[in-house]
């Protein structure tokens, strides 16, 4: 049987997560107690069941101290979700729920939460930070990591600078040192999807430059497969996101199809610089 254990900051994504886990299969159990763990993998395996799973919080705080024994014992898969401090403000602003260690200081909670908790997350498989993360984003990095998608995934993320790195890159490459074609009045509406665009970018003179970010970028993808990963993340940024990175980002995903199951997107390419 797969036993996973699903964990993290209240408002970080369980909930997401856990329906996603249901409809993968798995047979998921709210804030169960460690000590009745085994028996419940036990009954479920008599039944046939296949797949299970735990999500365990902070409301779990009374049986925390019997957390490590349990998971020396039966070895689960740990998957942890976490967000930063103002995001999770933001989230409980919206849905207006209360903490569920409502004291009454939603900051001091949430600071509480990652602290009980920390012993957990750091024995976790997967750290998950859901900041930038739609619900979409969520589902499929699960996915990839428990492996129920096909082979290794590169993942090519293009982005601006100025709108912040993306909190799940694996590898950040800065190409602000190519040329700059926000310069050029006639390519400046355009994106590094534009022919011209590219043209401008890769110069003779930058193909060193261009040469070495491929070469970080398939040694790195290549020692996360052999560490058996399900995919790698390596984001290439520029300053606004629309031009060089996502030149650089396309001309990546061509040369290194040959090597790696490959999939690029560009975050920032219609925003507004």
């Amino acid at each position: 049987m797969r036993f996973l254990v699903l964990s993290g900051l209240s408002g970080a994504g369980k909930t997401t997560a856990k329906g996603f886990l249901e409809d993968l299969g798995y047979f998921m159990v709210d804030n169960l107690p460690p000590g009745l763990w085994k028996p419940l993998l036990q009954e479920l395996e008599s039944r046939g069941v296949k797949r299970a799973g735990v999500v365990l919080d902070a409301r779990a705080l009374a049986f925390l101290g019997d957390l490590e024994p349990v998971l020396d014992e039966l070895k689960p898969t740990v998957v942890y979700l976490e967000a930063r401090p103002e995001v999770l403000l933001r989230r409980y602003n919206l849905t207006r729920r209360v903490h569920p260690l409502g004291a009454g200081n939603l900051m001091r909670e949430i600071g509480e939460e990652r602290r009980i908790l920390g012993p957990l997350r750091a024995r976790a498989h997967l750290v998950l930070d859901t900041s930038e993360l739609s619900p979409r984003a969520l589902k499929e990095a699960l996915a990839r990591f428990l492996g129920e998608e096909t082979g290794f995934l590169l993942r090519l993320l293009s982005f601006g600078f100025k709108w912040g790195p993306p909190q799940e890159a694996d590898l950040v490459l800065d190409v602000r040192p190519l040329p700059n074609p926000h310069y050029d009045p006639a390519l400046k509406p355009r994106t590094g999807l534009d022919p011209e665009v590219k043209a401008y970018v890769f110069r003779e003179e930058v193909e060193p430059y261009y040469r070495a970010l491929l070469s970080v970028v398939g040694l790195a993808a290549e020692g996360a497969q052999r560490e058996g990963r399900a995919f790698y993340t390596a984001a290439i940024g520029c300053t606004g996101g629309r031009h060089r990175s996502v030149a650089v980002a396309e001309r990546l995903a061509e040369e290194l199809a040959g090597r790696f199951q490959v999939e690029v997107s560009h975050r920032d390419v219609d925003k507004e610089e």
